[in-house]
């Protein structure tokens, strides 16, 4: 009977993986779409600058589901969870957040718009930023041990 149950969670398990990794094939295509579509739109508008954040966010965003796609196939290769790719997923995610406080402060402190509301919005936004760097600094620390220590072995 244990034997049964392990075969049929086993290729349940298989099942998972081969249905998250079509999906987030798909999420990839799509974001990349939607990626090159911004990118393009902001070629032709060459002072819209919002545009182009965007498309970055995008592709960073893909950036982080081709990781995870990743990692979905290395895990079903090998059986293992392997942390690496969690952080760089982490890594780019971090990245992602500074780049829209960025963007979300500079459209804060255009002229005409600085109130105490907005002041308040930025100060806080530095505080998570500074937060963000101390975070990103911690998994690049974490990256290099991690790959320092595989070639070690």
């Amino acid at each position: 009977m244990g034997h049964l149950a392990n075969r049929v969670f086993l290729k349940i398990e298989i099942l998972s993986y081969v249905l998250l990794g079509l999906l987030l094939a798909i999420a990839v295509l799509l974001g990349m779409w939607g990626a090159a579509q911004l990118l393009a739109s902001s070629i032709h508008a060459p002072g819209d600058t919002d545009a182009l954040v965007v498309a970055i966010d995008r592709m960073l965003f893909v950036l982080m589901m081709v990781e995870i796609l990743r990692t979905v196939r290395v895990s079903f290769r090998s059986g293992a969870l392997i942390s690496e790719p969690f952080l760089v997923v982490g890594l780019i995610a971090s990245i992602r957040r500074v780049l829209v406080i960025t963007l979300e402060s500079s459209q804060a402190n255009q002229p005409g718009r600085w109130t105490p509301e907005s002041q308040a919005m930025v100060h806080s936004s530095m505080v998570e930023l500074a937060v963000l760097g101390g975070l990103i600094l911690v998994m690049v620390a974490s990256i290099y041990m991690l790959r320092r220590s595989t070639a070690q072995r």
